[in-house]
């Protein structure tokens, strides 16, 4: 287990934390923010990430909102599973038992997910315990499918040899070790805008180095051969879409095919001159979509009332 020491951005002190028991037995870390009672928020990280990496929002949204921010497994304070607990279907049962263990029946929430997050609201589309919770659901930065032949990170023409260097980044076995001038750079150029802040860049860094080699070349494996088109028809609440312009990882030919595909597409918002790691790079626009989401759907689901179209 990896944490980064706690640093002026980070979340706040979680008011409870608690571990979830996984389907397979993984043990998945749980951070409660907020007030008991309010309209839930569940946050979903990305590849190589953590709780931590949600700390705008959470310091946003906790002032009125519960927030429930989990480390997704093998990241942050979520012990590494075996090696067979390594699937977009791992994602999908780790997510509905975080939901069971900190939402009550049939109460609904908002569920956001940044890129590998995004992923495992879509792994778990057809999960029960996603259709009983989920009131709307935001996707931020991700991709269903075809990441290799779309991945912009390799400055090459499109085809087959592109996708095999691509392959090979994602499951690198190189440390990452400590973070430096040129590793912030090179982080900068993946996954974030030419414009990103000096500070936004290093919080990145931070985290991203932080992942333990093993799991960050696991879970780029599995993301090398991700198919998860089916999930996105099964999605079937509220979807909001945000993607930057500028994103090489997962480059706004997903976000576009994913609203297409969407069967309560909300839409897609492009954000100019963004990156990869949208919720670090634009966290009020992030924060003020969540918001809008709780506003227009988990209250309704709260009080039993209908939209009027």
């Amino acid at each position: 287990m990896s944490r980064l020491p706690r640093r002026e951005d980070a979340p706040p002190v979680p008011a409870r934390e608690l571990t979830v028991a996984s389907a397979d037995g993984s043990r998945i870390h749980v951070e409660l923010h907020g007030p008991e009672g309010a309209p839930a928020v569940v946050l979903a990280h990305g590849w190589t990430c953590d709780t931590h990496f949600w700390a705008a929002q959470i310091r946003d949204l906790a002032v009125d909102h519960r927030v429930i921010a989990y480390d997704q497994r093998g990241h942050g304070m979520s012990p590494e599973p075996g090696v067979a607990g390594y699937s977009t279907n791992a994602l999908a049962d780790d997510l509905e038992a975080v939901l069971a263990a900190t939402l009550a029946p049939g109460e609904k929430a908002v569920l956001a997910g940044h890129s590998m997050g995004g992923m495992t609201l879509m792994a778990a589309s057809r999960r029960a315990g996603l259709r009983e919770h989920a009131a709307a659901v935001l996707l931020c930065s991700t991709g269903s499918s075809r990441l290799l032949a779309e991945s912009l990170v390799i400055p090459l023409k499109a085809g087959a040899i592109r996708s095999r260097i691509t392959r090979s980044v994602l499951g690198a076995r190189a440390p990452l070790g400590p973070v430096t001038p040129l590793s912030r750079r090179i982080l900068k150029y993946a996954t974030m805008g030419a414009g990103s802040a000096p500070e936004r860049v290093d919080a990145c860094a931070r985290i991203v180095h932080a992942c333990p080699r093993r799991v960050r070349v696991a879970w780029g494996n599995v993301l090398a051969d991700l198919d998860l088109d089916a999930g996105v028809g099964e999605l079937r609440v509220p979807t909001a879409v945000i993607a930057g312009t500028e994103d090489r990882l997962t480059p706004p030919v997903h976000a576009r095919a994913i609203v297409a595909a969407l069967p309560q597409s909300l839409g897609l918002t492009e954000l100019t001159g963004m990156g990869h790691m949208t919720p670090v790079e634009a966290p009020e626009v992030v924060t003020a979509k969540i918001r809008e989401l709780v506003t227009e759907y988990v209250a309704v689901a709260a009080t039993g009332k209908e939209e009027v179209a």
